[in-house]
């Protein structure tokens, strides 16, 4: 079995339980409050800043050309390509345009924290398994979202469209595909730790979505 088959079948429960948040499924029946959607892409935003950079980081530091280009582009894509999503949110949902020196609430602060120190202190493959679940669980939510949504004038469509689409899946696989050969080429106890910060990561997103729903903040 492949690590990350392993490593999703792991977090069954996890995701199970992402599903049945009344965010997702008020997200899924385009119920969600309009300031619970505002907090998230406010708080979203932020996060991808800094997501996108620690994917560049990556790149930079392994020794496979194909994969740096990747982890470049997948850090470009965080950066540009979702955050021009977010600045269409912010005019069609009256959000406030967010600066540098914006906070980051807490749940936001702790996982850019935890995928920023995985990045500096751990080894390169531990940090590669810290990142994945950012791209798999959105894939697995945009996915569930539009095999069951009821609701074809959902307002929260383009989100649910650019994680349910094609080119985001490429991107997804490559991700995978990438910590697969490194799980295959390391040794039993770093996979072990590998597993431990996919597990980490999955329990953020879950928890990015609870903040948001409840809109804690400092």
């Amino acid at each position: 079995m492949k690590w990350t088959n392993h490593a999703w079948q792991h977090i069954q429960p996890l995701y199970s339980d992402i599903l049945a948040m009344p965010f997702i499924h008020e997200l899924k029946n385009g119920t969600l409050p309009l300031d619970k959607f505002q907090f998230y892409m406010q708080q979203d935003a932020r996060y991808l800043e800094h997501y996108g950079r620690v994917l560049a980081y990556l790149g930079s530091k392994t020794p496979d050309n194909d994969q740096a280009l990747d982890f470049f582009d997948f850090g470009k894509n965080a950066l540009i390509v979702e955050r021009a999503l977010h600045e269409s949110y912010f005019t069609q949902f009256g959000i406030h345009e967010v600066s540098d020196a914006a906070d980051l609430e807490p749940v936001c602060h702790h996982y850019v924290h935890f995928l920023k120190s995985t990045a500096a202190f751990d080894p390169l493959e531990v940090a590669m398994a810290a990142v994945l679940p950012c791209f798999v669980i959105y894939k697995e939510v945009g996915d569930y979202i539009i095999a069951t949504q009821t609701n074809r004038a959902n307002p929260y469509k383009n989100w649910i469209d650019t994680y349910s689409g094609p080119e985001f899946a490429i991107g997804v696989q490559k991700a995978e595909n990438y910590v697969n050969a490194m799980a295959e080429n390391t040794t039993e106890a770093i996979r072990a730790q590998m597993l431990d910060a996919y597990v980490k990561a999955s329990q953020m997103e879950f928890k990015f979505w609870e903040a948001a729903y409840n809109k804690t903040a400092w």
